[in-house]
């Protein structure tokens, strides 16, 4: 599984890279090109910053930050038999579009964005909404997928068997 993880990680960093070249040579000189009045265009923007602009100027934190979070999912899939789809599935998410994210950083100082919607002011791209939805999908797996979890649950049963057990001696 790690191989397919990695593999799939490395398509979704080609196909926002190949995205932000498109947007880079025929975006760029536009500036903005409406795709559906009022809710959704396409803006070229230079994000120096982390989601939404945050941690601005921290360039070498927000690469360091992406290298760590790579290394310990890299790890992760190396060291331990992985069969949840839906934690593969979101390692893949994150990793995609943390390494393209990286890939801007590194080669030109800033992440290239380019969707705006209406109902979501900052504009982001592909690999901002894979990050995004890979996130969800890991929180859904550790709080209700994980063998942490199971554990717990079976623990917390455990412990009402054995208090109804004492209740009726």
């Amino acid at each position: 599984m790690p191989v397919l993880v990695l593999f799939l990680a490395a398509t979704v960093v080609l196909a926002d890279q190949l995205i932000k070249l498109l947007v880079l040579y025929a975006l760029k000189p536009l500036g903005t090109v409406t795709v559906i009045p009022g809710l959704f265009n396409l803006t070229y923007v230079e994000n120096r910053g982390a989601a939404f602009g945050m941690l601005e100027g921290h360039r070498w934190f927000l690469i360091a930050m992406v290298v760590l979070i790579t290394a310990i999912f890299v790890f992760i899939l190396c060291r331990f038999q992985i069969t949840s789809k839906l934690f593969a599935s979101a390692v893949v998410l994150i990793l995609g579009g943390g390494i393209s994210n990286l890939i801007d950083r590194l080669a030109y100082g800033f992440v290239v964005d380019y969707l705006s919607v209406s109902f979501f002011p900052p504009v982001c791209n592909l690999a901002d909404y894979c990050i995004t939805v890979g996130t969800v999908l890991l929180v859904i797996y550790i709080l209700f997928f994980s063998d942490l979890t199971q554990k717990e649950r079976e623990a917390k049963a455990q412990n009402k068997e054995s208090r109804s057990g004492q209740d009726k001696s």
